[in-house]
């Protein structure tokens, strides 16, 4: 691993499945690699460190103390790839701290290579701060992320550059048995007898597309 993957999933908004994708990211790496390491950054519950306490730590950047313990583990090039579940109630401050602080020119300095994940919404809130992010974040490291299942129909035209990921719509009924907190998605993979189950594929494509945006976004080795 050349350089140490930091995953930022965010949207200002709520209710557009972004822990959803927090705990498919932290179980593709927790499985591809034997360990990751998750920040919670929310208020609602359940929230990611209730899915996944083992390798999840609450986080804030409430206050000073609080920005400073969660970007020192973040510039760290330990090798342990790492997600953070950002809420949206600590969305701006989230990315003024990092403005401030220059953290992506930190990162990249200490071989650490963040990637922001925006789930995308339709929301004026969605939209303005999506412009943002534009300005503030290098283009290779900006992905879009199109829920089906919370953002049905198109994508808004500025977000459907071309890094998205997508993620199709699950029938209600499999929705609800993810949500559990007791459920895991190596560990069904691991179980199902059945490879083609709607499910069980799902979880597949899903964990290929993260495989191929790490190829995608980390540095390669030279020839």
């Amino acid at each position: 691993m050349l350089a140490t993957p930091v995953y930022i999933i965010c949207s200002p908004s709520p209710q557009v499945g972004k822990t959803l994708v927090s705990r498919l990211m932290s179980e593709f790496l927790l499985l591809k690699n034997g360990t990751a390491l998750s920040f919670d950054i929310n208020l609602k519950e359940p929230s990611l460190v209730d899915y996944l306490p083992d390798i999840t730590e609450t986080a804030d950047v409430i206050d000073t103390y609080g920005k400073m313990q969660l970007m020192d583990r973040l510039i760290l090039h330990d090798r342990v790839a790492k997600v953070i579940d950002l809420g949206f109630h600590a969305f701006d401050e989230f990315f003024k701290m990092c403005e401030e602080i220059g953290f992506i020119k930190e990162a990249l300095r200490c071989h650490v290579a963040p990637v922001v994940l925006f789930v995308a919404g339709t929301d004026r809130t969605s939209s303005r701060s999506y412009e943002m992010l534009r300005w503030r974040i290098p283009p290779g490291a900006l992905i879009t992320v199109h829920n089906e299942f919370m953002l049905r129909g198109e994508l808004p035209e500025a977000m459907d550059g071309a890094r998205v990921l997508r993620f199709s719509a699950l029938p209600v009924f499999l929705k609800t048995y993810v949500d559990r907190l007791s459920f895991s998605f190596t560990r069904y993979m691991r179980n199902e007898k059945d490879p083609s189950t709607e499910l069980h594929q799902w979880i597949w494509r899903n964990y290929v597309m993260f495989r191929d945006l790490e190829s995608m976004t980390m540095p390669q080795p030279s020839s």
